[in-house]
C-alpha cells in the first residue's frame, strides 16, 4: 500500500496502536518460560526424596504468583475485547448513518461492516483510463460525499476545532472513536504494476484534496493522538471487484468492469482493532493456565 502521509508518521501510529498486543506479548512470553521453569523443579521435586514441605510450599508459592499474574493479564483482555465489541457497533452504526446520508443526496452505497469499507457504487467516483484527476461528474459527486462527511463524521471523532467545524458543537460523542479515514485508491489491471500503484495514490490524492477543499473543516476532525483522522492510501490492481460467475465475459461487460475498478473506495477504522490479535493471546493464556493446574498436581504434597 501506498500512503500519502510521512512514513515515520505511520509506523509511529501503528506503533501506538499496537503498544497493547506488544505489551501483552512480551508478558505472556514471560510468564511462560517462568511456567516451563517450574514444571523443571517440580519434576526434579519428584526425582528426589528427600525434597522437604518447605521446598514444595515455596513453589506452589510461586505457582500461586503466576496465576495471579495471570489473571490480571486476563482480566485486562477481557476488558479490552468489551471495547473493541463497541467499537465494532459503532463503526456499523457510523457506516449505516453515510449510507443514508448518502442515499438521500442520490449516492448508492455498499458497506462491508466486517472490514469498515464504504464503496460508492453507479460509477459515482471513477476515473478516465491512466488518469487521476476528477471529471464533473466525479467531482459533483465527492462535492456531495465530502458534505455528508462533515454531517456525520464529528459523532464519531474524538476532537475537533469548533471554530473551523461549527457542526461539532453541541453533537453526541460516541463511545468508541475514529482513528482513520483511508480514502482509497484503485486500478484496473491495464498498465504496469509500478504505474497503478503510483496512479491509485494519485487519484486518492486527487479525491482528499476536493474533499478538503469543500470541507475544510474535515481536516480538523482528530483522533485521541490529535492527529488528523483523514488519510489517503493506494492499492493498484490488488483489490478488484469481484468478477461475476456464470456466462463468458462479454467485451462490454469486461471494460465495465475495468472502469469500475478505476474507484475510490473508503475504509474506517476505529481507535482500537486488535480483536484477532488479542483472541490468540486469550487463547494462549488458556493454555497457560492448564500448565498451571499440571504444575499444581506434580508438587502437592501427596
Amino acid at each position: 500500500m501506498l500512503a500519502f502521509d510521512d512514513n515515520a508518521g505511520h509506523e509511529a501510529e501503528e506503533a501506538e496502536e499496537n503498544y497493547f498486543v506488544s505489551m501483552t506479548d512480551m508478558m505472556v512470553g514471560i510468564l511462560f518460560i517462568f511456567i516451563i521453569m517450574l514444571m523443571v523443579f517440580a519434576l526434579q521435586f519428584q526425582q528426589q526424596t528427600d525434597t522437604s514441605e518447605t521446598q514444595i510450599e515455596e513453589v506452589l508459592k510461586r505457582v500461586e504468583e503466576v496465576a495471579k499474574q495471570l489473571k490480571v493479564l486476563r482480566d485486562e483482555i477481557d476488558s479490552e475485547l468489551v471495547s473493541l465489541s463497541q467499537s465494532q457497533r459503532e463503526r456499523t452504526q457510523l457506516l449505516n448513518d453515510l449510507k443514508n446520508e448518502l442515499k438521500a443526496v442520490g449516492l448508492e452505497v455498499q458497506i462491508d461492516p466486517e472490514n469498515g469499507v464504504l464503496r460508492l457504487t453507479d460509477n459515482a467516483i471513477r476515473f478516465g483510463n491512466n488518469r487521476s484527476d476528477l471529471d464533473p461528474i466525479a467531482r459533483a459527486n465527492v462535492v456531495k460525499l465530502a458534505q455528508v462527511l462533515q454531517r456525520v463524521l464529528p459523532k464519531y471523532v474524538s476532537s475537533c476545532d469548533g471554530r473551523e467545524a461549527p457542526e461539532c458543537i453541541g453533537m453526541r460523542r460516541s463511545t468508541a472513536t475514529i482513528d482513520t479515514v483511508f480514502i482509497e485508491g484503485h486500478t484496473d489491471t491495464v498498465g504496469t504494476d509500478e504505474r497503478n500503484w503510483v496512479l491509485s495514490t494519485e487519484r486518492a490524492v486527487s479525491t482528499y484534496r476536493e474533499i478538503t477543499t469543500v470541507q475544510p473543516g474535515l481536516r480538523h476532525l482528530k483522533n485521541r493522538g490529535e492527529k488528523e483522522i483523514l488519510s489517503v492510501s493506494g492499492y493498484s490492481s490488488t483489490r478488484p471487484i469481484p468478477e461475476t460467475t456464470g456466462e463468458a465475459e462479454t467485451d462490454d461487460a469486461r471494460s465495465d468492469r475495468l472502469a469500475g475498478n478505476r474507484r475510490i473506495d473508503m475504509r474506517f477504522v476505529m481507535e482500537v482493532d486488535n480483536s484477532v490479535r488479542l483472541n490468540e493471546v486469550l487463547k494462549l493464556t488458556d493454555a497457560m493456565e492448564e500448565q498451571i493446574k499440571i504444575l499444581r498436581s506434580e508438587v502437592t504434597p501427596r
